[in-house]
């Protein structure tokens, strides 16, 4: 695993320098530098071993974007994407009986079930992201549309956590009635490893106009490789990665452009 693991870091990596070394190839150059902003929504979730239920968990993510084109070689656009974003990311529970059914909230003073309320927990974390693409469009450069695709390595830094829950942490429903899983140790385990990294990758469109500048939307997953916790044979879990979904929107204006009258 850890193997294949480390080929998905170099193909990432190499898809990275790919439009520098396209330079040497047979294409039209460009020298195109944009900048801009972007925004969107994550949903995430972290592959424990042992295993905990989950469903997605939702937050909002922002930041800034610098892109340089670099060459079009036959129909392909190549450029290269780095981002700064911070991202509210996590795991959230679903905290089930043995019949798949949500597990109903005790009072912790009587013991007494509440109706209509069930245990519910969820870990909020904030990263820095840095990602940089090696990015290929198909289609208009300066007025229309263009379809892309980028990929590239993703380094992170845990900034803050927040666990939010409505039952004592101490004792969970485990009785009749109750969870189905015995795994509650992450409830007392701050992340250990801030620093996290791993593969991103997405498909998107991009509208152009010359006068206004590029509006892209983005669907993109990131796979982490790193853990937040501990994975040796002493540590509980063993693994702890990071899986996202993100949907993101872009818009880019131009700093520099190819004196080329051609491009379209």
């Amino acid at each position: 695993m850890l193997k294949t693991l480390h080929i998905l870091i170099a193909a990432a990596a190499m898809m990275v320098l790919l439009p520098s070394t396209a330079k040497a190839q047979v294409g039209e150059h460009r020298s195109d530098l944009a900048v801009g902003a972007s925004g969107g929504y994550v949903m995430s979730s972290i592959r424990f071993l042992p295993k905990i239920a989950q469903g997605q968990h939702g937050g909002p993510t922002a930041g800034i974007t610098v892109r340089y084109t670099c060459e079009k070689y036959f129909k392909s656009v190549c450029a290269i994407v780095g981002e700064v974003n911070v991202a509210q990311i996590g795991w959230k529970e679903n905290i089930q009986t043995a019949q798949d059914q949500p597990v109903p909230l005790r009072d912790p003073t009587t013991g007494d079930v509440v109706q209509g309320m069930y245990e519910e927990y969820s870990r909020t974390m904030t990263y820095l992201q840095v990602p940089v693409f090696a990015r290929l469009g198909w289609g208009r450069e300066r007025q229309g549309f263009q379809a892309f695709f980028q990929v590239g390595p993703q380094l992170c830094y845990n900034l803050s956590e927040k666990s939010s829950f409505n039952f004592d942490l101490d004792h969970p429903n485990m009785e009749w009635g109750g969870r189905v899983s015995p795994v509650v140790k992450q409830y007392f385990m701050p992340i250990e490893n801030r620093f996290d990294y791993g593969i991103a990758g997405g498909f998107g469109l991009e509208f152009s106009n010359r006068h206004i500048g590029h509006l892209m939307l983005e669907g993109r997953y990131y796979y982490g490789l790193g853990n937040i916790y501990g994975n040796s044979k002493r540590d509980y879990f063993a693994a702890s990665n990071f899986q996202n979904i993100i949907i993101k929107l872009s818009y880019l204006f131009d700093l520099a452009r190819t004196n080329n009258k051609r491009i379209k």
